[in-house]
């Protein structure tokens, strides 16, 4: 019988994994990475930003919110309504503060980061008066609707939306 050490054919694989692991890190680190973030946002009827260098931006994530900077990993994420906040360049100002009803946001291995929604308003714009007129209003829409009516659905996504705008308003809408 041949008594075969496991490690002895285990240890050039190893080493042969080590050096690759170190070559590719050595090319790495010679690259340029991107010194800039670089934002683009969009809505069907318009272009916020295209090609926008700022220095963060943070989104509200369907799994919760998130920031995103220069060399951010890549990351395809469905948005939720809720404020998504721009942090300028200057850093001296508040942070840029949008309502988006929804969408999508691709951060690429280059620090670009594309953002799409159905819709955006800047926070400055929102009427917190209106916003609990139409939180009501959908309210009673969705209580009067046939239970698994479209009616119904539509209702609940207003009352969801208006109740997120209220909570980026400070709105205690209940």
């Amino acid at each position: 019988t041949v008594n075969h050490d496991p490690t002895s054919t285990m240890l050039p694989r190893t080493s042969h994994l080590l050096r690759r692991a170190a070559c590719r890190a050595a090319s790495m680190s010679t690259e340029a990475s991107p010194m800039k973030m670089i934002l683009n946002f969009s809505l069907p009827h318009e272009t916020i930003y295209s090609g926008a260098e700022v220095s963060q931006v943070i989104l509200p994530g369907e799994a919760g919110e998130y920031g995103v900077t220069v060399n951010h990993v890549p990351i395809v994420s469905q948005l939720q309504p809720g404020v998504l906040q721009i942090v300028h360049e200057d850093g001296s100002s508040e942070p840029e503060k949008y309502f988006v009803a929804g969408g999508y946001a691709l951060t690429h291995e280059n620090s670009v980061t594309d953002v799409t929604c159905p819709e955006a308003v800047k926070l400055d714009d929102l009427d917190p008066d209106a916003v609990s007129k139409n939180y009501e209003a959908a309210k009673a829409a969705f209580a009067s609707a046939e239970d698994g009516s479209v009616a119904q659905a539509e209702a609940q996504i207003e009352v969801g939306t208006n109740k997120a705008m209220g909570a980026a308003l400070g709105l205690a809408l209940t």
